[in-house]
């Protein structure tokens, strides 16, 4: 055991604290590990709080948590004598899962996170510090033909090669042979995978760390060749900026839909400099086709990406040909792929679809369960082409073997940590499109979805207020702001090609923009009229019509919601314009319904009234007009409404919300066509 400080009474240890803190540096630069890859531990003399005495604990990031967030609740904790008694009783790699499960009995107090699968690397290893790495520059010798051979050359005997074995027990047995024999030693390299580095102190073992990955990259540019990807195909460069996006935005709903087709899918679109540059090359196929190597890697990838095999000036319309006879393919590879390998004890295969699809010249689209597992998938494989630029500069890409990853995608191990997962919300994978969303109804309906588990794009003319209610319910990777005007029909298709390129696709729509004029026949204007009509009868149809084509191209199914009114069905006074356009809308319900059904696409309305607290539409004037026409104070208004219905209850912008989940969110799944009256009870309004 090498020489570790003891404390009592601290509430974080010392060591402990300076694990986080190197943690947090490390994980911070993508350059040294990826998102939620790696992790890292400190050993120590901690007071058992049972006999008093100095006992040798190890603190060591814990299953599925990342390095760059990670805090002290986030890492396992265990005795270290324990621990090293498994030596004793590990019968050898036929028996490495059980492995996993002796060490819930290492555990120290309530022990913290579950232990991952890279515990005994950290806790046989006879050094104060060590961190598991996945940086690209080391992978890219991990992944060279001659990886042994440039680790050498590179560092000589200051960092051993370490043979690919999967992650496990005899994984940190082999690594702690190596360092007891290499005094000398501040780390390895491991075949197929990343690196390990150690230290006596948290500094120590942080700066091999960064020795080791900079060291990689500095070989990488003074002896790598220049183009390892060959040179660039005519045709298949990357379009401008503007058609790209707007080439990407066509063709993403489409392939979500083929990725969704064992379970939905939410997207990601990437092109950055390294995607474009790696699909204009002559060597894209190739490499591509031998799949990524690293476990954090091909785990979120696939064991290989679908790759679009036509320049990006090709029409449209064959590119989505293509793209089904390519993705009908993959699967019956997939299949294959799973019936050489499976065995009596496999799981059942989680999905034939590809995780990635690359389209040259345009990017590449990635899937996921959510948003944020999309996005990573996506990381990983921009760091998958540096790996193959790496070691294609170097040497020639030679990943682990199809077993291999094979025995790690469907691990019993990795099967369990799924099914830790937490079960997902009513609405998760889905992705909502709620028009003006930044006040009133509209920016309850966005905030009841997303509690639902959707992802959210907030849609209003005001900005400011958009980004405002989006970055109250998260981060982008749960909810997005555009800024539209309904009545335009270029702004339309913009704001929903945005909510695409966000989320993949969109699942649900709700037309809930609009606004109140509140006169007589005689004084309404043609121009309050147009007004009036263009933003919710003209502005709900160019929604609807825009969103219907994206909906019928996914092939996924939908909702499409309007938020109507009691007065669509009810004739109140100084209300024509008001309550004409809110008619217009009620009939597009039962037009769209009854024209979408074939698509899987269900239409329906909801009826509200007398929604007065917190609506953005009674707040700028209507309000007051109405309580003027009722002969009641605007500020006892919501009860003047209230006191007319049935309930005798006021009805609030939560409660219009309610009937939106209500209808979207699966209990109704064979309704279509029905208008839901959210008005306390209005027996007038009553639907015949």
């Amino acid at each position: 055991m090498p020489d570790v400080p003891s404390v009592v009474g601290s509430t974080t240890h010392p060591e402990v604290a300076r694990l986080l803190d190197r943690s947090h540096r490390l994980g911070a630069d993508p350059r040294n590990t990826n998102y939620a890859g790696g992790n890292a531990s400190c050993k120590a003399l901690a007071t058992d709080p049972v006999t008093n005495a100095d006992v040798e604990l190890l603190w060591v990031k814990g299953s599925g948590g990342d390095l760059g967030t990670l805090t002290e609740k986030g890492l396992a904790v265990l005795r270290l004598d324990r621990l090293r008694a498994l030596t004793e009783v590990y019968e050898g790699v036929e028996r490495e899962d059980d492995m996993v499960a002796a060490f819930d009995f290492c555990l120290h107090g309530k022990g913290g996170a579950a232990p991952s699968i890279d515990t005994a690397m950290h806790g046989l290893v006879d050094a104060a510090h060590v961190d598991h790495l996945h940086p690209d520059a080391g992978i890219a010798f991990a992944t060279a033909a001659d990886g042994e051979a440039l680790t050498k050359e590179c560092f000589g005997s200051r960092v051993a090669w370490v043979p690919w074995r999967r992650p496990g027990f005899q994984l940190g047995l082999d690594i702690a042979k190596i360092k007891a024999a290499h005094p000398e030693a501040i780390g390895v390299i491991l075949g197929g995978h990343g690196i390990t580095a150690w230290g006596a102190t948290s500094e120590a073992c942080e700066a091999n760390s960064l020795e080791i990955i900079q060291a990689c990259q500095r070989y990488l540019d003074e002896h790598g060749r220049p183009d390892p990807f060959g040179p660039v195909v005519a045709g298949y460069e990357p379009l401008p900026e503007d058609e790209r996006r707007a080439r990407a935005a066509a063709l993403l709903p489409f392939v979500r839909g083929l990725a969704s087709t064992d379970r939905p899918q939410l997207g990601h679109y990437t092109d950055s400099d390294a995607v474009l540059d790696f699909l204009a090359r002559k060597e894209h196929p190739r490499l591509a086709a031998l799949g990524t190597s690293c476990p954090d890697h091909f785990l979120r990838t696939k064991v290989r990406p679908l790759v679009i095999d036509l320049p990006p000036s090709a029409p449209l319309e064959d590119v989505t040909a293509r793209l089904r006879e390519l993705h009908a393919a993959y699967r019956e590879d997939y299949r294959a792929y799973y019936e050489r390998y499976a065995d009596s004890a496999t799981p059942a295969m989680r999905g034939a679809d590809p995780a990635i699809v690359l389209v040259p010249g345009v990017g590449m689209f990635s899937f996921g369960k959510d948003k944020q597992t999309a996005r990573v998938a996506g990381e990983f494989y921009v760091n998958a082409i540096n790996v193959m630029r790496g070691a294609e500069a170097i040497s020639t890409y030679q990943p682990i073997e199809e077993r291999e990853k094979f025995r790690i995608e469907y691990w019993i191990l990795e099967e369990a940590k799924l099914a830790r997962m937490p079960k997902p919300k009513p609405l998760a994978t889905r992705v909502a499109f709620v028009t003006g969303a930044g006040s009133g109804i509209g920016k309850a309906i966005a905030e009841r979805l997303a509690a639902e588990g959707a992802c959210v794009v907030v849609a209003d003319m005001n900005a400011e207020t958009a980004a405002t209610v989006a970055a109250g319910i998260g981060s982008t990777d749960v909810a997005a702001s555009v800024t539209v005007d309904v009545t335009d029909e270029n702004q339309v298709q913009a704001a929903l090609d945005s909510a695409v390129l966000a989320f993949g696709g969109v699942d649900l729509v709700v037309n809930n923009a609009g606004l109140s004029i509140s006169k007589s026949l005689l004084e309404t204007t043609t121009a309050d009229w147009d007004l009036q009509h263009d933003v919710m009868a003209r502005g709900s149809f160019l929604v609807a019509r825009a969103a219907a084509a994206l909906l019928i191209d996914q092939d996924m199914g939908g909702d499409i919601v309007y938020i109507s009114s009691k007065n669509g069905v009810f004739a109140g006074p100084n209300n024509v314009a008001y309550g004409a356009a809110k008619a217009d809308q009620a009939h597009q319900v039962r037009l769209l319904a009854a024209e979408l059904g074939e698509h899987g696409i269900r239409v329906n309305g909801i009826n509200p009234d007398g929604v007065v607290r917190g609506s953005g539409i009674f707040a700028s004037g209507w309000g007051a007009q109405r309580a003027a026409v009722y002969g009641v104070p605007e500020e006892k208004l919501g009860e003047y409404y209230a006191q007319r219905t049935l309930l005798k209850r006021e009805v609030l912008p939560e409660h219009v919300a309610a009937a939106v989940v209500a209808l979207v969110a699966g209990d109704l799944s064979r309704t279509t066509g029905l208008h839901v009256p959210v008005d306390s009870g209005v027996a007038a309004a009553f639907l015949r």
